[in-house]
């Protein structure tokens, strides 16, 4: 069954004129960074994320913020780009996918080799001041918080700086938001993988995708919203099923590829 849908994920892969990837934090669960929401192992299950990781939180006490998000911030800077990664960025080379877009901080697309990614939610390549607006790059300031605790500093006021991602209460960047909702609305086919289309309003995309004739294939091991209107659904391990799928289809490109050489040399 898996590779029935495999093939039928490669032949809308080959045959859409503009796909784009659409991925949460299941993408990164096989490089060691933990999810948000699976039972028993997600981030807030264990802790209040309003509490935690909300602007407001962090304004009022950032040296909480930074103790408590400490042993999820070490695996997020030690992880490393998995199979499911690198699969979409041969994707990319190949020409089947235009972009990805994705809810994800750690960097590790572009880590593995895409070139089009659209971040929603931020990265941990800058640091921001909340209270005088600096933004500067990260340089060494999250490996020196982790080895010798020291919270980074903003040069100007003293205060905190903050990773430049977003925490609940802040508004996703304008214009991250405005082209990933261009490329939603452009696209003809989705890929929704590792996603739990649970965050609003990066969630919606999806269904804007859906809303302008794209059809959706979703790779997630748990139930999606969207799964009842998507053309194919795989609940299997991503680290296994991307690099099959791009494996699948460039069998295929290079099947054509030698059909066409045959037909010239004829």
């Amino acid at each position: 069954m898996l590779e029935h849908d495999l093939q039928q994920v490669a032949e809308l892969l080959l045959s859409a004129r503009h796909t784009v990837a659409f991925t949460g934090a299941g993408i990164s669960t096989p490089s060691g960074i933990p999810d948000y929401r699976s039972p028993g192992t997600g981030l807030w299950e264990t802790m209040d994320p309003m509490a935690v990781a909300s602007l407001r939180a962090f304004r009022a006490d950032p040296e909480a913020f930074y103790r408590t998000m400490r042993p999820f911030a070490m695996k997020l800077l030690a992880a490393q780009p998995n199979p499911a990664h690198l699969a979409l960025a041969v994707l990319e080379r190949h020409g089947l996918l235009a972009c990805v877009i994705t809810q994800n901080v750690d960097h590790l697309h572009r880590a593995a080799g895409s070139r089009c990614v659209w971040e929603l939610h931020g990265d941990l390549r800058e640091a921001v001041c909340v209270n005088c607006k600096r933004i500067l790059p990260a340089d060494g300031l999250w490996h020196r918080f982790l080895q010798k605790g020291v919270i980074p500093r903003c040069a100007s006021c003293g205060r905190a700086l903050k990773p430049n991602l977003i925490l609940f209460g802040e508004p996703l960047p304008r214009y991250i938001f405005l082209e990933a909702t261009g490329e939603a609305e452009r696209c003809d086919l989705m890929l929704v993988v590792g996603a739990s289309l649970e965050v609003a309003p990066a969630c919606e995309l999806p269904f804007v995708a859906l809303r302008h004739g794209a059809r959706v294939v979703v790779i997630n091991n748990a139930p999606t919203p969207i799964d009842g209107q998507a053309q194919v659904v795989i609940r299997r391990d991503l680290a296994e099923v991307l690099p099959r799928l791009a494996e699948i289809c460039r069998v295929h490109l290079r099947s054509s590829g030698d059909a066409a050489s045959s037909e010239e040399e004829r």
